[in-house]
């Protein structure tokens, strides 16, 4: 973590308070930042969503990283596991600037697995936000407190994956109420996981389908064009039965006898079948039993994955 140099407690009257979050209604008078203040006046994309995140949530919070860093966004989040913290390292590992917003003191490392991540944030010059004092631990009424000042601070709010309720939506209708462009993307209308982004999208959020509409959105809103596009390796080629899975996982998770009945196997075949494609990091097994597509996979069906362009062999 970074010295006591760069700590910063910024008032209201302070020409270094962030201007977006002055325009918050009942603003806050004072806010505690530990890195690169610099930051706080660059072109910000919010993504956000569920911590208790699918691969898909997964996979496409880190694209979204991905896309802002190489369009000279910073990515701001409130860094918590899950989607939260996928985009940020993705933003990271793409040479980009991230901004936490956390809903306990900015010195303070929560969750614990956010803790490299916090790290990498301020040594590649980002910045932790908070609105409580040093010290100051975490408490639930102070998460919805801070998912104001993530909106504010950008210009456009992106959900990834939520369910509903989720709190997400607090982050969501302060985007609204203050102008920003909110974005979602949608999901399977069988996944839970994906009911919030898919309710916001049929209230008037921008659907962002792909990575070329995301692209598309953030050369629109930033007047920014995203400057690598690169492909994405380490992606195996799927033969016509595992291609066939993978669409149908991605669709909706699905139970092994489900599995089974789909590729006419027997209930044996298919656990050997699926155990194979886990094996070949294809496929994963979700804590209720239903398998589901690995970020792997989902990346081999993007626009930029080794496979682009034609079926996946």
């Amino acid at each position: 973590m970074p010295d006591n140099s760069s700590r910063f407690e910024l008032t209201l009257d302070d020409e270094r308070f962030p201007d977006g979050v002055r325009e918050l209604e009942d603003a806050p008078e004072r806010l505690y930042a530990w890195g690169n203040l610099d930051v706080l006046n660059a072109p910000a994309l919010a993504v956000i969503g569920a911590r208790s995140a699918t691969p898909y949530g997964i996979a496409v919070a880190e694209i979204a990283g991905r896309v802002a860093a190489q369009s000279s966004v910073a990515v701001v989040s409130g860094g918590a596991r899950g989607c939260d913290a996928a985009a940020g390292t993705a933003a990271l590992d793409a040479g980009g600037v991230h901004i936490a917003v956390l809903g306990c003191g900015a010195d303070v490392v929560y969750p614990r697995s956010s803790a490299t991540l916090l790290a990498r944030t301020i040594e590649a010059g980002g910045l932790i936000l908070s609105l409580d004092p040093w010290g100051s631990p975490p408490r639930k009424w102070a998460f919805p407190r801070r998912n104001r000042v993530i909106a504010a601070l950008s210009s456009a709010v992106m959900i990834t994956e939520a369910g509903l309720p989720s709190g997400t939506f607090s982050t969501a209708e302060t985007a609204m109420d203050l102008g920003r462009e909110l974005l979602a993307v949608p999901g399977s209308i069988l996944s839970p996981q994906s009911r919030g982004s898919n309710h916001l999208i049929g209230l008037g959020a921008t659907c962002i389908a792909d990575e070329e509409d995301l692209e598309m959105a953030i050369s629109r809103i930033y007047g920014t064009l995203r400057f690598s596009r690169p492909r994405v390796d380490g992606v195996p080629d799927l033969d016509d039965r595992a291609e066939c899975v993978v669409e149908a996982l991605i669709a909706s998770p699905m139970r092994a006898d489900e599995l089974a009945r789909m590729l006419e196997m027997d209930a044996r075949a298919c656990l050997t079948f699926l155990s194979d494609l886990m094996v070949r990091g294809l496929i994963e097994r979700l804590l209720d039993g239903r398998f589901a597509p690995t970020k792997i996979a989902l990346l081999a069906r993007t626009p930029f994955g080794h496979n682009a362009g034609g079926k996946l062999r």
